[in-house]
């Protein structure tokens, strides 16, 4: 009886350690890949102010458009030429031999290549709270709480055409990066709050800042006058005159803050 007992005990310590295992690994694997330090916490819960996701919509090229896209030398990831291409009605007639042509779309933004993009985990103060111990008999406990709502808005560090478009792309590729949830304008709601605590000495007064922070994007952006060609029956796209200019961009982190905690 007690050998089956036993046997029982051990069976059910392995699967309990089996079913333990792969959550664990999977938050040590979220952890080690978004590289977010221990000093920095998901609000997203305790957020009062729902901040609305800033999912960007990804524009597939269809068919004919794939295949035009896929013949030109300059990858082209721009979502809105993309769109434009995709609704582009230009047939030309499979009886118009010897036909030639040539049709202006613009000049665009093609692509955006990222060469740096970079976390600053204090890049805006949002909050301060503070716990006067001098006088107190015991070491008293102070939390997080948001005293005032504030707004954290991202922009580009430089002036450039087609703004809006540079900043679609350099926030797909900075999200791409980082892993994490990035927006380019975040909110932090008045009365949040977290039950994280920190000790206050006695004779102290302790100070916790919060900060919201920000990845510094850096890159390129290459235009082009864009040119659908037509030749008898076939299309295939042109792009002349092509440019690249460096741009930099700021973008929130959403929903997380990064804490700094000081006694003196």
């Amino acid at each position: 009886m007690k050998k089956c007992n036993r046997a029982y005990f051990f069976t059910l310590f392995l699967c309990l350690t089996w079913l333990w295992m792969p959550s664990y690994s999977l938050a040590e694997e979220i952890k080690e890949e978004s590289n977010i330090p221990s000093h920095v916490l998901d609000i997203s819960k305790e957020n009062t102010f729902p901040n609305s996701t800033e999912d960007q919509e990804i524009i597939e090229p269809n068919k004919l458009t794939k295949e035009l896209i896929e013949g030109v030398d300059i990858p082209i990831e721009n979502p809105e030429l993309i769109k434009v291409l995709n609704e582009s009605n230009i047939k030309p007639s499979p009886i118009a031999i010897g036909y030639r042509g040539m049709v202006y779309l613009g000049r665009w933004p093609i692509n955006y290549q990222s060469t740096e993009s970079n976390i600053n985990w204090e890049y805006q103060l949002i909050n301060k709270n503070e716990m006067n111990n001098v006088g107190g008999e015991d070491v008293q406990e102070m939390s997080y709480y948001q005293q005032e709502e504030k707004e954290i808005k991202g922009a580009l560090t430089g002036k450039i055409s087609n703004p809006d478009q540079i900043k679609t792309m350099m926030l797909l590729k900075a999200s791409e990066n980082t892993k994490l949830p990035l927006a380019y304008q975040t909110v932090i709601g008045h009365n949040t709050k977290l039950a994280n605590s920190y000790n206050v000495p006695i004779q102290k007064q302790g100070i916790l800042d919060a900060y919201a922070p920000a990845v510094n994007e850096k890159g390129q952006v290459t235009f082009g006058e864009v040119y659908i060609e037509l030749k008898g029956s076939n299309k295939t796209i042109q792009i002349k005159n092509v440019t690249k200019q460096g741009i930099g961009a700021w973008i929130p982190v959403q929903d997380y803050l990064s804490f700094s905690f000081k006694v003196k």
